[in-house]
């Protein structure tokens, strides 16, 4: 369309999405903006939660042969069905009952591209007018991001430092209404490193069902526990409130870029069902793309072949590492990290800011360590804490001791006198 002689376009940028795009990634690509590149020092990534490119945390051979085979076989080169293939889900179905005091069927199973996509799915279901969330903080930020930009109104709840980062749960109650259609949960935690207790997670449902809500349970990290407290399954307490279980093969199978995740429905009284919640999940999923359909081929023998040494292994090294940051950052008084990594491969430290001189937030900070130390960490501001820092450990131990030496060099040079 031409005004007054100019061409006018009919186009522009979604305003929802440049507002509600706060993300991990994006986070950290500012900050990495900061790298001085005459530094010829390797960078020291402590914000990103992926160890798979290290000798220590590189992925199995079994696990490698497994999508090997679904490729060589020739059976897995069409369209998968938009649910996913039988033979994953029944074998994720299988895997997972092991852990719960009921047997899962394959229909309450979902294949998705990610745990990414499974966060979208669920969160785009649940979108109505007037819907709330209840969303921790902090908390891995594509939660509230995609909340946000479809439209459903997100209400924050904080978790307790002092209290293992525990949920405060009179906090959620006051929150809620009668407009409120879920909690979200990370178990293990990201970003503290938390690992909550059976207690505690019967507590969240007693409280999920008094609400008349549902819990989705983020166990991206599942079972990967290192400290005294074992993994316990959300969907143990299904019978008390509806669960959705959101996982990955990312972190245990140490594969973040295969891309395969899942949804598994723990609710033996079948609420989600009678309201709906399934067959929306089954209708959302018939316009978006499946996990590949070799990926999905590879879980059942993935899932047989795991060693118990491979997983034994990578805690090993993820205990070892969390020790190492743990007691060596806390050594800098301009951190304190207040409770030791139990579980996932990240922790949350406090930046204490009237031990600097000249660094106004944690955004700043961030800035000035990668560019005088070419360390990258992630600010706390992105997983909705301000002036806190969210660490990885997932890397080699030597990676982990030169990161932490170089932030006290740093501190050393910008401490107050």
């Amino acid at each position: 369309m031409e005004t007054n002689g100019r061409q006018r376009w009919n186009i522009e940028g979604s305003e929802e999405m440049n507002k509600s795009s706060v993300t991990v990634r994006g986070s950290l690509n500012q900050i990495s903006r900061y790298l001085n590149s005459e530094d010829d020092r390797p960078v020291i990534g402590f914000g990103h939660a992926d160890p798979s490119g290290f000798p220590s945390f590189r992925t199995s051979s079994a696990i490698v042969e497994a999508l090997v085979d679904a490729v060589r076989s020739w059976k897995f080169n069409s369209y998968p069905s938009t649910q996913g293939l039988l033979p994953a889900r029944r074998a994720l179905a299988e895997y997972f009952s092991k852990s719960l005091p009921y047997q899962l069927s394959s229909d309450e199973v979902f294949v998705t591209a990610g745990c990414l996509q499974a966060i979208e799915i669920i969160i785009s279901v649940l979108t109505r007018p007037g819907a709330n969330i209840l969303i921790p903080r902090p908390a891995f930020p594509h939660y509230e991001t995609r909340a946000i930009f479809g439209g459903l109104e997100v209400r924050n709840f904080n978790l307790i430092p002092q209290n293992n980062w525990e949920v405060d749960l009179e906090a959620v109650q006051a929150l809620a209404d009668n407009n409120t259609v879920a909690i979200v949960i990370i178990n293990p935690n990201n970003p503290c490193g938390s690992v909550y207790t059976s207690q505690h997670l019967k507590e969240i449902a007693e409280t999920a069902r008094k609400l008349g809500i549902f819990v989705i349970s983020d166990e991206v990290y599942a079972h990967m526990v290192f400290g005294k407290k074992p993994f316990v399954p959300m969907g143990e307490f299904g019978s008390i409130a509806p669960v959705l279980t959101l996982g990955s093969l990312s972190k245990k199978w140490s594969v973040p870029g295969w891309r395969l995740g899942w949804i598994l429905t723990t609710d033996p009284n079948g609420i989600l069902k009678k309201h709906g919640i399934l067959e929306s999940i089954e209708n959302y999923k018939e316009i978006i793309p499946p996990p590949a359909t070799c990926i999905q081929g590879a879980v059942p023998q993935i899932l047989a072949k795991t060693s118990d040494e491979f997983v034994s292994s990578l805690l090993d090294s993820l205990k070892t590492n969390a020790d190492i940051l743990y007691e060596k950052i806390n050594e800098i008084p301009c951190f304190t990290c207040p409770n030791k990594p139990e579980g996932s491969m990240l922790a949350m430290v406090k930046l204490n800011l009237e031990q600097l001189e000249g660094i106004r937030d944690d955004i700043e900070f961030c800035s000035k360590v990668a560019r005088e130390e070419s360390v990258v960490i992630l600010p706390g501001v992105a997983v909705g804490w301000k002036n806190w820092l969210r660490f990885s450990f997932g890397m080699e131990r030597f990676a982990i001791e030169d990161g932490v030496a170089r932030l006290k060099s740093f501190y050393q040079r910008h401490k107050l006198h």
